[in-house]
């Protein structure tokens, strides 16, 4: 299954990502192309450094949301695309997008959702005084973190976390979580029924 993945920063998830394809982890997922929609990003960088298609759909050269996406959308139909994971892409997708890949399109989260959705999740969970955050993977549609969830794993919140402290935590474990859930998405192990996604594991013949 032919993958793009979006990203908007560093690329640390991105970077996970293309480690586990490199090591065979991720198999079947192929990493087809990345797609920055911020130029100049080191997340760039870290896909050509393993010689994947890296390319800039700038937001801002487009007058709305719908002429971005759909610059976007004929990109990844140029490379292929038969999937999207969603790795710091900081830009919310219309249904537009989300249709035409449906139940094709992961995103991770960092706090257990419906928890703390958005752009501040670390730090909304600190200033909140929880004491377990943790990490979601989850189906996106056109709803803000809203998707069905897939796979959640957690953190503790430790005396003296900050939202950085915590963010770097809850990294380490994203980028455990994340690759885990591509490769079972494209073998074909997700089920999803309503909000209800199970794992299903095929009897080899």
């Amino acid at each position: 299954m032919r993958f793009a993945v979006l990203v908007s920063g560093s690329g640390s998830n991105l970077l996970a990502l293309l480690e586990a394809e490199r090591s065979g982890a991720l198999a079947p997922a192929q990493i087809a192309v990345v797609v920055s929609n911020r130029p100049g990003v080191l997340a760039l960088e870290r896909a050509a450094t393993f010689g994947k298609p890296a390319h800039v759909v700038d937001h801002r050269a487009y007058s709305d949301r719908l002429g971005f996406e759909r610059a976007l959308l004929d990109l990844l139909q140029l490379h292929q695309v038969e999937a999207v994971v969603l790795a710091g892409f900081m830009r919310v997708l219309t249904a537009q997008f989300t249709d035409r890949f449906p139940l094709r399109i992961v995103n991770t989260h960092p706090s257990l959702l419906p928890a703390f959705p958005g752009a501040h999740a670390t730090a909304d969970a600190v200033a909140h005084g929880v004491k377990v955050s943790g990490v979601t993977v989850h189906f996106v549609d056109a709803t803000l973190d809203g998707g069905p969830i897939i796979a959640q794993r957690t953190v503790p919140v430790e005396d003296g976390d900050d939202a950085t402290s915590l963010h770097r935590r809850i990294q380490r474990v994203e980028h455990q979580l994340l690759p885990e859930v591509v490769a079972q998405l494209a073998r074909g192990q997700l089920l999803c029924e309503g909000r209800v996604v199970r794992q299903v594991h095929h009897d080899a013949q």
